[in-house]
């Protein structure tokens, strides 16, 4: 009587494993989407970091160019006298002179300038690759850059 009742166990046993493969490949999925949508980001951030360090230096070097550097000259720590329309036109025109609003469509960017130091932050939206069921399709992916115009 013991044969029967193996048999029956086996049977049970083979449903189990079917619905732990099941969910193997679900979980496996979710892990390939989490890693895609990051690495995604992450390339993303890292081009627009580069962009946002461009259009500081941009902003920072404005300074040099406006009249400020002649009326208002330069503060004790060397650094050149800011404004913030002038840093702001500069990485407006910078921007749209690397074609960063083509490249990805939706950016924004806010320039900061405290005393001689120019701030940029840019951030864009990203349309994720793998999208989770439930989860959102896209995300906003920022970057900030920092640059000063400051004479030896």
């Amino acid at each position: 009587m013991s044969a029967p009742a193996s048999g029956l166990r086996r049977r049970d046993q083979r449903g189990q494993t079917t619905l732990m493969i099941v969910g193997f490949a679900g979980v496996l999925f979710m892990l390939l989407a989490v890693v895609v949508d990051a690495s995604a980001a992450y390339l993303q951030r890292q081009g627009l970091a580069t962009v946002a360090d461009g259009a500081a230096l941009a902003g920072a070097d404005a300074g040099a160019l406006g009249g400020e550097a002649y009326t208002g000259g330069f503060r004790a720590d060397r650094r050149a006298i800011q404004t913030e329309k002038a840093a702001e036109a500069a990485v407006a025109s910078y921007l749209q002179e690397i074609g960063a609003h083509a490249r990805w469509p939706g950016l924004e960017f806010d320039v900061a300038v405290d005393g001689g130091t120019v701030e940029v932050r840019v951030d864009a939206p990203l349309d994720l690759p793998l999208v989770l069921p439930g989860g959102p399709d896209e995300a906003t992916v920022a970057a900030t850059g920092t640059a000063a115009l400051q004479l030896g």
